[in-house]
């Protein structure tokens, strides 16, 4: 088996002993402090996450309970215990009693908004900092943030080497993303990437890196805007995110993914529709930040079997939706942006408080025990009348289509509500499928 078709065929499975080991070691831990129980219903209540969903990892001094890990599906190296098969904190042996550790943005920002004061250790800007927020005798909580860095323990770190960091992040945040020529464009990118890559490494220079982009794709969403508000005012920022997702053309697909990979993303699997639908994503993972990318690119019935994330892709006769997408917004590495980041949430409970905040949903493009998802309806920006011209006459959009895109323009991003259950790490191909039709900019006119 080729290293292409071992990734290729790569499927998930449910870890509801994992999940079950994971959830009870939680509950324990807040039963024995509650001023943290109260703070998990709190985050609960104020903006739609599980406490569950940002458990950075935990410290553990309980031999018995290590071996119990072992059982569920964690593999220990050097004192810390990991499981890869699902979405899962790391376990960390240390002496003492037990701490939880939760993921958020900023400490400051979670210390501000729940009114405590703590010492903090690590530097500002720094690859890690952390606090303990809740102590309850043997048993505490505290918070993370973790910028790109892999380990647990605080890291020493120098002024110029944070001064290069903060640098790094302002250069993607103030990139460029419009040119005429869009290799020009693809270079410009790869090249603020190389630097901050060879300044700080893929890691840091990665998490900086999905930072711009997210804070770019939220100025085009207002969902994201209102969503990001309530997570603030519980001091956990943009902590729970799940995976971003990127449409590309297919003729500059493999330029992307090359940026990616620079940034220390590694293929993980592929999704293809089928022969009628037209698409493929390369799922993407960055295995120090467990950050996941969904690449959508089009393609032909013929081409199931290529590895689309490198190879040459020719142009099609017919745009499917990403190629679309990408002639009427521009590159979602480029001037588009991202077209979703998804969130983990209780999905009930965030979609209430959405839909009452006035955010509309779209159905729910999968909804099953372990996976439920779905997306705001949308945001909708205007689209050049020239690209549009343009597409209409090489045969990509009839007289109608172009005609509303012209008046109306057409939806560019959205927020994703996902939930995972029993650490299910895959995603619904049929599912998928179904929502992206309706995200083609044609679907509108099609009835």
């Amino acid at each position: 088996m080729t290293n292409h078709q071992a990734y290729r065929d790569r499927e998930w499975e449910r870890q509801p002993a994992a999940e079950a080991f994971l959830q009870d070691l939680l509950d324990r831990s807040l039963t024995a402090c509650p001023d943290a129980a109260a703070y998990a219903a709190k985050l609960l209540s104020s903006c739609g996450v599980r406490i569950r969903d940002i458990v950075d990892h935990i410290e553990i001094n309980d031999l018995p309970l290590a071996a119990t890990a072992g059982a569920a599906g964690w593999h220990e190296h050097e004192g810390i215990w990991e499981n890869r098969a699902g979405h899962f904190p790391g376990l960390v042996r240390k002496d003492g009693g037990t701490r939880v550790f939760l993921r958020v943005e900023s400490v400051e920002l979670f210390l501000a908004a729940n009114g405590l004061a703590t010492t903090i250790e690590g530097v500002p800007h720094g690859p890690y900092r952390r606090a303990v927020a809740y102590s309850c005798g043997d048993t505490s909580f505290g918070v993370v943030e973790r910028n790109g860095y892999a380990r647990y323990d605080v890291p020493t770190v120098s002024e110029s080497t944070v001064r290069l960091a903060r640098l790094q992040l302002q250069s993607f945040r103030s990139r460029r993303r419009h040119f005429d020529d869009v290799e020009q464009g693809l270079r410009h990118t790869e090249q603020l990437v190389d630097a901050a890559v060879a300044d700080l490494g893929p890691h840091w220079a990665c998490d900086l890196w999905l930072r711009a982009e997210r804070e770019y794709w939220m100025m085009r969403c207002p969902a994201a805007q209102l969503q990001k508000g309530r997570q603030d005012e519980a001091g956990i920022g943009w902590s729970n995110i799940d995976h971003h997702t990127y449409d590309g053309s297919r003729r500059y697909f493999r330029h992307t993914v090359r940026i990616l990979e620079k940034l220390g993303y590694e293929l993980r699997e592929m999704l293809y529709a089928g022969e009628l639908a037209g698409w493929g994503s390369q799922i993407l993972e960055q295995p120090v930040l467990k950050s996941t990318i969904f690449a959508d690119v089009d393609l032909a019935p013929e081409e199931l079997g290529v590895d689309f994330a490198h190879e040459v892709l020719p142009e099609l006769d017919r745009h499917r939706r990403a190629g679309l997408v990408s002639a009427l917004h521009g590159e979602s590495i480029l001037e588009a942006g991202l077209n979703h980041v998804a969130f983990l949430y209780d999905q009930r409970t965030l979609r209430a408080q959405l839909e009452h905040a006035g955010a509309k949903m779209m159905p729910p493009f999968s909804s099953m025990e372990h996976l439920y998802q779905e997306l705001t309806e949308g945001s909708w920006v205007p689209v050049d009348p020239r690209r549009v011209a343009a597409l209409e006459a090489a045969g990509h959009l009839d007289a109608s289509q172009a005609e509303d895109i012209r008046m109306n323009g057409a939806v560019l991003s959205h927020l994703e509500n996902i939930e995972r259950n029993d650490g299910y790490k895959g995603f619904n191909k049929p599912g998928i499928d179904g929502v992206l039709r309706k995200l083609d900019p044609r679907a509108r006119t099609a009835a």
